[in-house]
């Protein structure tokens, strides 16, 4: 079986971490070819993967992920030219600008099947009100040449099925899948850890990891930061990851003369090392796709505050395995994290249902069921 991802970029995020595992599992037996826009900022393991699979990856040079007729044009010509010569079997397009190119160019060139994952609730928090209804139009029209969407969360279908995007007969939910073992087995000293992070050896340590973009949310952990330490001195927050957002931040955290009790370290590599040596992990998300750090974060027996918005609500069980609250509300996440840090046990006891509960979430089974799809769907 001939099999194609599609997606517009590489660069560090869970899109990639997902792509990665379904290519390296499926080839071989079968043969894969990722096709994929110009990457400017992949991960370590990313770049490795690229650099192991390169006879396998076409760069489509104007797929990007910014809204321009012209270059979005070009770059359905190119995708039409490359389904037209390789005559795959599957398409599986990933995210919302290759898969709306690439569903459209694989049906031009009469791809055999076309599969799609939007990767996230892309309905609202990215976009205005006007694009977003863009947005829901032209996944209609897409749904109608697709196959099969798969979804990574309930919520994620449900929000499909409200847009009438497509019926819950067109949609298969695949959990999203972490490598589960390697955050179960991090062996580190944890004093040296914190020491190499900067975060001091006698605080908590409470920490955000993710893009430093609006919709995730990272200046509500700031202003919830304030709130905390006006009741708990003796706690850090961390936040982990790099965007637009990252001189705001700081300069939030000077004006509100807290940046002795923070640390930024940029993007880093060694995230399950730094999930094993947090009190707490925060999502203060406005969406989100799945949460797939939550999922490392469970595996590490991290207890997690996080907001209900997205697929969150399926990764952390309230108040079993997490406290979820309000999106962009700073007041109940200070105190939810108030909450975990007065109480060591309950910390504890969530860390470990976390570690039960997230043991479905594994790569092996996301890329079993990946490949049941496509052999399900071309009768191979």
């Amino acid at each position: 079986m001939r099999i194609a991802q599609v997606v517009t970029r590489m660069d560090w995020g869970g899109p990639p971490d997902i792509i990665r595992t379904i290519c390296k599992s499926l080839a071989p037996p079968h043969e894969v070819k990722l096709i994929t826009g110009p990457t400017a900022f992949p991960s370590l393991r990313t770049k490795s993967f690229l650099y192991e699979f390169k006879d396998s990856v076409i760069t489509v040079p104007h797929l990007k992920r910014d809204i321009d007729l012209f270059r979005d044009f070009l770059a359905l010509a190119e995708l039409y030219r490359i389904f037209k010569k390789e005559k795959f079997d599957v398409v599986h397009t990933h995210t919302a600008k290759a898969g709306f190119l690439g569903r459209i160019a694989a049906w031009l060139a009469g791809a055999r099947r076309i599969v799609h994952t939007p990767h996230g609730h892309n309905f609202y928090g990215y976009f205005g009100r006007a694009a977003s209804r863009l947005l829901v139009i032209l996944e209609r029209l897409a749904a109608r040449i697709t196959d099969r969407i798969i979804v990574l969360t309930e919520s994620e279908k449900r929000d499909l099925i409200n847009h009438k995007v497509a019926g819950a007969a067109d949609i298969l939910v695949i959990d999203s899948g972490v490598d589960i073992e390697a955050c179960m087995q991090v062996d580190i000293d944890p004093g040296k850890k914190r020491d190499e992070l900067r975060a001091g050896r006698d605080t908590a340590l409470v920490g955000m990891i993710g893009r430093l973009e609006p919709v995730k949310g990272p200046e509500y952990l700031v202003r919830a930061a304030r709130l905390v330490l006006d009741e708990y001195r003796r706690v850090k927050f961390m936040i982990v990851g790099e965007g637009s957002l990252r001189d705001r931040l700081e300069t939030l955290c000077r004006e509100a003369r807290i940046s002795d009790r923070f640390v930024f370290t940029g993007w880093r590599e060694d995230i399950p090392e730094i999930l094993s040596v947090l009190d707490i992990v925060v999502m203060p998300s406005l969406n989100e796709a799945v949460g797939r750090v939550l999922i490392e974060a469970g595996a590490c027996g991290k207890p997690v505050v996080a907001a209900n918005v997205g697929g969150i609500p399926d990764i952390v069980r309230d108040r079993q395995t997490g406290m979820l609250v309000p999106p962009g509300d700073e007041v109940s996440l200070s105190r939810a994290v108030v909450d975990l840090l007065g109480d060591s046990e309950k910390r504890q006891r969530m860390g470990e249902e976390a570690r039960r509960w997230v043991r479905r979430f594994s790569s092996a089974r996301m890329a079993r069921e990946f490949a049941g799809v496509y052999e399900g769907l071309t009768g191979e």
